[in-house]
C-alpha cells in the first residue's frame, strides 16, 4: 500500500511573510492524514533563516507522526544555506521529484 503523500511547492522568497503559511500547509496536509511530504523548492528564489526555521519545524511535525519528511529541487543559494547551517544532515534532499519518487518504487 502506498503512503498519502503530499507534495508542497512554496514559491519566490521563503522568509518570515511565508513561513506561517508554508508550516500551516504542512500541518494541514498531516491533519489529513499524509505521512510522506516531499517539499519540492524548484520555485523558491531565496530562503532566509526563518524559511529554514519553518522547514526545520515542518519536519518536526511530520516526524511527530511518524512520517518522511524530505525536499527536492533546491538551488545553489538554498544549498549553500543548509551547508553552511548543516541541515544536509537533516534533511533528505533529492536532485527532482522524479528522483523522490524512485525511492517509492522499491
Amino acid at each position: 500500500m502506498k503512503p498519502n503523500i503530499q507534495v508542497i511547492r512554496p514559491s519566490g522568497i521563503l522568509d518570515s511573510t511565508q513561513a506561517h503559511q508554508f508550516r500551516s500547509e504542512v500541518s494541514e496536509a498531516v491533519d489529513q492524514g499524509s505521512r510522506v511530504i516531499l517539499i519540492d523548492l524548484k520555485d523558491v528564489t531565496f530562503m532566509d533563516s526563518s524559511g529554514l526555521a519553518a522547514l526545520v519545524l515542518a519536519l518536526k511535525t511530520v516526524r511527530s507522526v511518524n512520517g518522511k519528511f524530505c525536499v527536492c529541487s533546491i538551488n545553489d543559494q538554498v544549498k549553500m544555506l543548509f551547508e553552511l547551517t548543516s541541515m544536509t544532515r537533516v534533511f533528505e534532499i533529492f536532485d527532482s521529484p522524479e528522483e523522490f519518487s524512485k525511492t517509492l518504487e522499491d
